[in-house]
């Protein structure tokens, strides 16, 4: 008998920090380690490209990032969700303006 062995993916969850690409955004993912020396709380900054399928992400909103199979040479991650969305675009757009 074949038992299939599901694999975890790993997910992270990280803010949208450039969507100048079609589907792909890039995403900054931040994690406190302690230095093993100094005993301080380090912010480490990893950058990785996201693929964003509807292209609903935009610059600012919290998203859950999945890994998954290669897409192209730098892209191994997808959208999974948004977590929470960026100031701007929680408004309906033109009601900013008042006369």
């Amino acid at each position: 008998m074949e038992s299939k062995d599901k694999t975890r993916k790993t997910t992270k969850i990280g803010k949208v920090i450039g969507k100048t690409m079609k589907k792909t955004v890039k995403v900054q993912v931040v994690r406190q380690v302690r230095h093993p020396l100094y005993k301080k709380s380090v912010k480490l900054r990893t950058s990785f490209l996201v693929h964003d399928e509807f292209e609903k992400c935009n610059i600012g909103d919290v998203v859950r990032i999945v890994e998954t199979r290669p897409i192209s040479k730098k892209k191994h991650w997808r959208v999974m969700n948004i977590v929470g969305l960026s100031a701007e675009s929680g408004q309906p757009q033109g009601e900013d303006k008042q006369p």
